[in-house]
């Protein structure tokens, strides 16, 4: 069974203890229960609260200070969600797609497929910091405009502290003007966003300061069946030699792989091991249509044209003078062996709207295989944008292109590129030799620099600008993958076998380990923080942003010449509640139904 559905089983059983407990009359007055959330209330501590809130002159500028961005974002939710939930409408994703799952929601390690159980500790931890802070705001300004505290306490799921609140009285608080509620209202939220500032300038400065990444090459996965995983080389590997070369990162890795045509290569891990990779010619990615359609992911190119191949270099060198080539492919599965003819080049279909299609009469919208660009020979659409490089929109360049099995020569004259200073040519390929993209090791790396560099907040900029947009940016580590297809993995923390690929060194050497578990309490402090705030900014009830757009409303149409004013107010908040449940809906549910 897997670990969530323990949890789920435990707080299932302690839920229904309580919920017999609460049926006979046995549970004490100070614990309440609200589902499977368990409520523990006091009245103590207020005299504590009553001290901190003593300065009351410097904490209503503090409220105004965050009523101010509480209302700015609110607005700003409101039509982020607005427009989410209309793209999803009209822009349904995949019904497969990671986002269209809804526990993906939930903020919960093991259910949420981005949030894994080996950082649960300092997702609750995050997560308590961030109510206790949330609802100790609340309370503050609550004595700072003079309305009494009812209760607090903290809120448990099963025996797991989830996190606190604060109970306003009632009639205390309807007696309070609506500056002082809004600001009571929005303190929550401002305490979070300060906290989240507070934590990542921490994280980005002397922690992540004090974390390198390691030496060598850092292997995220290996391909099933390939050189690599048939040697033993698997996640969590650190490769730091291949043959007689040191390979200090990702870039020297693939250099000395790339320049080689040995087919055995001695690799040597940074555990000390040595082991012996002999490499093949693994399809990692296929075309669908085209003259290799027939060849698929995860076969092995064994020769061209009778002469047998072992790595890219060898590939690339054997097709370099061949228009037309003949593939030996094994299926790895089965072992059978057959042999495909075809064009090598770049496979494109051409646009019906570009130059080449004004210019040439090439067919558009059907698949065809470019050999020859401007005098240069091309054997993969990656050689398109190097052949075209120094070309401006007017020049005219040759084409050698195979269409339907055929060679054929025209000229072409270049468009405007919207997005580069080089001649338009106006086709749009697959990336590889004619749609066939190879591994000879088989490993999928991983990053580590960039996943570093995001921690260490040095993706936004300069100044305050560039602060915010790092902050940000750290807002979709967990699921980078599916925002940056260059990354093949998320990042939720420093853990498990991505601990191999980062060092210790600087001012926090001396914690050894410890620096990578405060790296990650205070990563996801602040992204829970930040998240915390946003939702309760949302406007709508019972959300602090709730609140909000009730007192604001208020304030605005007492101004108006109107009667049944209150019918007024009920009739914004009602309507701006309901378009907000609705969009939250389909942001859950849309992409599942409509996918």
């Amino acid at each position: 069974m897997d670990a969530w559905l323990w949890v789920l089983a435990a707080v299932l059983v302690v839920w229904m203890g309580v919920a017999t407990l609460d049926r006979n009359g046995r549970l004490p007055g100070y614990v309440g229960t609200m589902g499977p959330m368990v409520t523990v209330h006091t009245k103590r501590g207020r005299a504590l609260i009553d001290r901190i809130a003593a300065p009351k002159r410097a904490w209503r500028a503090w409220g105004n200070l965050g009523l101010g961005a509480a209302l700015t974002v609110g607005v700003a939710m409101f039509a982020f969600l607005v427009v989410s939930a209309l793209n999803i409408v009209q822009n349904p994703p995949a019904a497969t797609s990671p986002v269209a799952q809804p526990r993906n929601v939930l903020v919960i390690p093991g259910v949420n497929d981005f949030l894994p159980l080996d950082v649960a500790p300092e997702i609750v931890l995050g997560l308590l910091i961030g109510m206790v802070v949330h609802e100790g705001g609340h309370g503050i300004l609550c004595r700072v405009e003079d309305i009494d505290i009812a209760s607090m306490g903290v809120v448990l799921l099963a025996v797991v502290p989830m996190g606190a609140f604060v109970e306003p009285d009632e009639e205390s608080q309807s007696e309070a003007g609506r500056g002082s509620k809004a600001r009571m209202f929005a303190a929550g939220v401002t305490n979070n966003f300060f906290l989240t500032a507070l934590v990542f300038l921490l994280l980005f400065g002397p922690v992540a300061g004090s974390i390198s990444v390691a030496s060598g090459a850092a292997v995220g996965s290996a391909f099933v069946a390939s050189p690599a995983a048939q040697a033993g080389i698997g996640q969590g590997d650190r490769i730091v030699a291949v043959g007689n070369e040191s390979v200090a990162n990702n870039s020297e890795f693939d250099a000395v792989l790339d320049g080689s045509t040995t087919r055995r290569v001695s690799v040597g891990l940074a555990s000390g091991e040595t082991t012996t990779v002999e490499r093949s010619l693994l399809v990692r990615a296929a075309p669908t249509a085209g003259p290799f359609a027939s060849v698929g992911r995860n076969t092995t190119v064994t020769a061209v044209n009778g002469t047998p191949v072992y790595t890219r270099a060898g590939f690339a060198d054997a097709v370099a003078d061949r228009q037309v080539a003949t593939l030996t492919v094994r299926n790895g599965t089965s072992g059978e062996t057959t042999a495909v003819t075809g064009p090598m080049g770049a496979l494109a279909v051409v646009q019906a709207d570009g130059p080449t299609a004004a210019s040439t009469d090439l067919p558009t919208g059907e698949p065809v295989v470019i050999t020859h660009l401007d005098g240069q020979r091309i054997t993969a659409y990656e050689d398109v944008s190097a052949a075209l490089s120094g070309t401006e929109a007017g020049d005219t360049v040759a084409l050698t292109a195979y269409v339907n099995g055929s060679a054929v020569e025209r000229t072409v004259t270049l468009g405007t590129n919207p997005n580069a200073d080089v001649g338009y040519l106006g086709v749009l390929g697959t990336y590889g030799t004619t749609g066939l993209s190879f591994t000879d090791f088989g490993v999928h790396l991983y990053d580590a620099a960039s996943y570093l560099d995001y921690v260490s907040g040095d993706v936004g900029g300069d100044g305050l600008a560039g602060f915010v947009r790092a902050v940000a940016a750290t807002l979709v580590l967990p699921f980078i993958s599916l925002v940056d297809p260059s990354l093949t993995f998320n990042f939720a923390g420093f853990y498990g076998w991505n601990l191999n690929f980062f060092a210790v060194e600087g001012a926090l050497a001396g914690l050894g380990g410890a620096t990578f578990l405060l790296a990650n309490v205070l990563f996801w402090t602040g992204w829970i923080n930040l998240n915390l705030a946003f939702f309760n900014c949302i406007p709508a009830f019972p959300l602090d942003g709730g609140h909000l757009l009730r007192t604001s409303a208020e304030a605005v149409i007492a101004r108006l010449p109107i009667e049944e004013k209150r019918r007024a107010v009920r009739t914004v908040t009602t309507g701006v509640g309901l378009t907000m449940g609705a969009s939250l809906l389909l942001l859950v549910f849309g992409p599942r139904l409509l996918g």
